[in-house]
């Protein structure tokens, strides 16, 4: 249900708190203690039939004899007595219920299945929300709301805490409290049972009150909505998480995560305070707009030391411009080179300090600035620190500070806290700050980036594709056979040796006999994994009698070192020479807690032993395939070897083919090229292994946890006048001819369109409107003939859906030269009819009381008008489906 009655959660009126015994440390005793304490100034109504008070509020024995509906229910009795004592709350009125005990349900016989549903039985015809089942609780401290059982006080503030962790929860408002740190909202989600890690995002996002969102997960069950929910509140404010590395046990599950964070423009941290930090300079911060840092202070020697953090958190050295150096000339330490980091000499005055400041601040190609300062003397410090926060507070680019030394350094670092500018005790802490920034923002620039088209001409066969997997299914086999691996890269285009299959040593050898060149040979098996292994692989055989005699060599030297494997035939292939080609790896796994997923890697029969290996979600396009293999270590050789001309928009291309596979096809549980060649024509597989499941779901692309563009939608309009228009779903690289679309559109119907005056639209501004994630939004676009971005939009037409997809707000736009064909209410019923095949109840509108064509068509689909209540300039119109 998502955020639907998370008010009562979190903002109750009235709050029942449902306990047994009689002990002063129990439960309900705690609760209503913290409550007291954090000066909740409603209705707090201990229910005990076991107890006459608690802390001087008098106990009721049961629900009934409550004297007002308590909107929130803190329950601390056994887990089986719940799903009851949930109907009977909400047959009273109760909407939210937080469960406190101590119970896990994966203790259960049957792993807490049946209790589970047991529970929300009980509380879906009421729309009760359930938070836990949990030992910790929730506090929102700013409305004196604090169900927790913990000791410590809550500060109010403006970050909101959720954590998959009763003793992380603990131990990170402990550590806040000590350091004067506060919270809009705290909340362990326990077992997620209902409220969970999505719900909050979505809460959290709209809330007003909160600024930044900190989250301590450790896994996720509903990786759709969770990516859906993630991406949409990481456009709108912070986001930070903390995972443990080492949670799970398959190793590369982290990076399954890892790259899930960066996809949904999350920043991840690695430790507590790492986690506060990077919340408090994110939310306060100016904007950091790369990783370019120059670092100012009056010892190079310090300047110098820190560089090797920044360098490898990701960060580089500003150059510094012509006329930057010739303001900062004079301001040098004498004797000191004048380069980035920058000595002003450890006598520095704080005119010399302001005016070096002023130089880099106004100089092009720098991101951010650091202020790295040795304790000197502590009045000529503190001046220093005046003149650093005066201008770092009215620039608009990052400042950061870090004043070194014990309590000396206190009034400077205090200088600088009054006047909002952000400062360190350590020139380590501050370089990480800036460079999580950096990574933080691009991050958030993928979210926004207009990739380049996938070329026109790719268009797999995934039918020829399909019907391979179903037979070798068919067949009983979980593997295909080397030739049939070879036909599904062919249906994507992906280049492969040909490859040709033998019986036995004699029909080998005439093979090559017949193909006259040097051969790789290589035993057949489907269950061996890697072939050089267990000498399964030879390469450079001229003759055939070469052939022969490798391969009788071949097939005992396997036999000895896997005797369990079941042995074919040969596989030839025609030795290929490509003297400059890099050796990459790259493949498909399923089955993961983000469904299936690209890796990418330096290959070879070294591969493993080199781990590095980068991983991506699908669907992709050039710009997420690019930003993928940044995160290799073999990317950057190939970036930095242009002799060898290898073509990396080569590699990207084929990780697209790669996701076009898992949103195509079901069946493909596995898939490994490993070496795949990159050069200056190209890629080439050498050799390749795909592995096999059975498939029950109805659409392949429905195992992925970002929904891939809706192919399903695309539709061609004929026009009365002979054109032929196409319908279809916008897509990022819609971007410019949406731009074209405004800029052509009269200034009053723009108005009327956007309620307010508008002449184009910016780049964030069209990004946000032709990235969506397909799954809350839809934008139907009619275009001209061509390709995404090169054909010309005409029309365009959006609906934006609550997270509990129930309801869903619409807006069109149709081009003024298209006027009298029909296109508006065309675009109207698509939508209208796409939203009522996604089930949502509701499509409704607001619409500008001037605005009369609009409200006629509204009126003639059947829509509802009426005045709205918060402006009557406005009309509001609805309509249920």
């Amino acid at each position: 249900m998502t955020i639907r009655n998370l008010e009562f959660l979190f903002k109750p009126k009235a709050v029942a708190v449902v306990g047994r015994g009689t002990g002063a440390e129990a439960p309900d005793a705690r609760l209503v203690r913290n409550l007291i304490r954090q000066g909740f100034d409603g209705p707090i109504m201990p229910v005990n039939p076991e107890r006459t008070a608690l802390h001087g509020i008098l106990c009721y024995p049961d629900f009934e004899a409550l004297p007002v509906v308590p909107e929130l229910a803190l329950f601390t009795g056994p887990l089986a007595e719940a799903p009851a004592a949930i109907a009977r709350l909400g047959e009273r009125g109760t909407r939210a219920v937080l469960l406190l005990n101590d119970e896990m349900l994966k203790t259960q016989p049957d792993g807490g299945t049946a209790l589970r549903q047991a529970l929300l039985d009980a509380a879906k015809p009421h729309l009760v929300r359930i938070a836990g089942p949990d030992s910790f609780g929730l506090a929102t401290p700013g409305t004196g709301l604090d169900a927790t059982l913990g000791y410590t006080p809550i500060r109010a503030g403006q970050l909101g805490l959720v954590s998959q962790s009763c003793a992380i929860t603990r131990s990170v408002l402990d550590w806040a409290y000590s350091r004067r740190i506060g919270f809009s909202h705290v909340l362990s989600v326990g077992a997620k049972i209902d409220v969970d890690f999505a719900d909050m995002l979505d809460y959290l996002a709209r809330d007003a009150h909160t600024r930044a969102i900190l989250l301590y997960l450790e896994n996720i069950t509903d990786s759709r909505k969770f990516m859906s929910a993630a991406r949409t509140a990481a456009r709108i404010k912070p986001v930070v998480v903390l995972r443990p590395r080492r949670f799970g046990i398959d190793p590369a599950e982290d990076a399954v995560y890892d790259a899930a964070f960066r996809r949904a423009g999350m920043l991840r941290v690695h430790d507590i305070e790492q986690m506060f930090d990077s919340a408090k300079v994110l939310s306060a911060a100016k904007p950091v707009h790369g990783n370019r840092l120059a670092i100012l202070g009056n010892s190079r020697s310090l300047g110098l030391l820190i560089t090797e953090t920044l360098e490898a958190t990701g960060g580089v050295l500003a150059g510094l411009d012509a006329e930057a150096h010739a303001r900062l000339a004079p301001l040098v330490a004498p004797g000191q080179p004048l380069v980035n980091p920058l000595d002003l000499g450890d006598r520095v005055t704080a005119e010399r300090y302001g005016a070096a400041l002023d130089a880099l601040l106004d100089a092009p190609g720098i991101d951010g600035v650091l202020v790295l300062h040795a304790p000197y003397a502590p009045e000529a410090d503190l001046a220093c620190a005046q003149a650093v926060a005066e201008r770092a507070a009215r620039s608009r680019r990052m400042v950061i500070t870090c004043w070194l030394g014990g309590d000396a350094a206190t009034p400077a670092r205090t200088a600088c806290k009054e006047r909002g500018v952000v400062t360190y005790n350590t020139p380590d802490d501050a370089v990480r700050a800036f460079t999580r920034l950096a990574r933080n923002r691009r991050n958030l620039e993928l979210l926004m980036e207009t990739p380049s088209s996938i070329p026109s001409d790719f268009a797999p066969d995934a039918e020829r594709a399909r019907a391979v997997l179903r037979a070798a299914l068919a067949a009983g086999r979980t593997r295909l056979h080397p030739h049939e691996t070879a036909e599904v890269l062919a249906a994507y285009d992906i280049p492969t040796v040909p490859m040709h299959v033998a019986a036995d040593p004699e029909a080998a050898a005439a093979i090559a006999a017949r193909l006259g060149v040097p051969v790789a040979l290589k035993i057949e098996s489907g269950d061996i994994v890697c072939k050089s292994e267990v000498g399964g692989v030879a390469f450079w055989l001229e003759t055939a009698e070469q052939v022969r005699a490798e391969a009788e060599a071949m097939r005992a030297r396997v036999r000895a070192a896997a005797p369990e494997a079941a042995l074919g035939g040969f596989l030839l292939q025609a030795m290929q020479s490509r003297g400059n080609a890099f050796e990459l790896r790259v493949g498909l796994r399923t089955e993961r807690p983000f469904g299936p997923l690209l890796h990418l890697g330096h290959g070879g029969t070294e591969a493993e032993a080199i781990g590095d290996e980068a991983y991506a979600l699908p669907p992709l396009n050039m710009a997420l395939a690019r930003e993928m293999m940044s995160h290799t270590r073999i990317a950057a050789v190939i970036a930095r070897s242009r002799a060898r001309g290898a073509d990396p928009d080569a590699l990207a291309l084929t990780l697209i083919k790669l996701s076009q596979m898992a949103i195509d096809l079901g069946e493909l549980d596995e898939l490994d090229i490993n070496p795949l060649w990159l050069d200056q024509r190209g890629v080439l597989a050498l050799d390749a292994r795909i592995g096999v499941a059975p498939f029950t779901g109805v659409r392949p692309r429905d195992r992925l946890a970002i929904r891939p563009y809706p192919q399903e939608l695309e539709q061609t309009i004929p026009l009365p006048d002979g054109r032929v228009l196409a319908l279809r779903p916008i897509v990022p690289e819609d971007e410019p001819p949406l731009q074209g679309l405004v800029r052509r559109t009269p200034p009053e119907a723009l108005r009327l369109r956007f309620f307010q005056p508008i002449r184009e639209l910016s780049h964030a501004m069209a990004a946000r409107l032709t990235q969506i994630d397909y799954y809350r939004e839809m934008a139907l676009v009619i275009t001209g003939p061509g390709v995404p971005g090169a054909a010309e939009i005409y029309g365009v037409v959006r609906i934006t859906a609550e997270p509990d997809l129930d309801k869903a707000e619409y807006a069109i736009l149709v081009d003024s030269n298209m006027t009298g064909l029909g296109l508006g209410p065309m675009l109207m019923r698509k939508i209208i009819d796409y939203a009522r095949g996604r089930g949502i109840r509701e499509i409704y509108g607001e619409v500008l009381w001037e605005n009369e064509p609009m409200l006629k068509l509204n009126r003639a689909l059947g829509f509802t008008v009426e005045p709205s209540a918060d402006d009557p300039g406005v009309m509001h119109v609805s309509l249920m489906l």
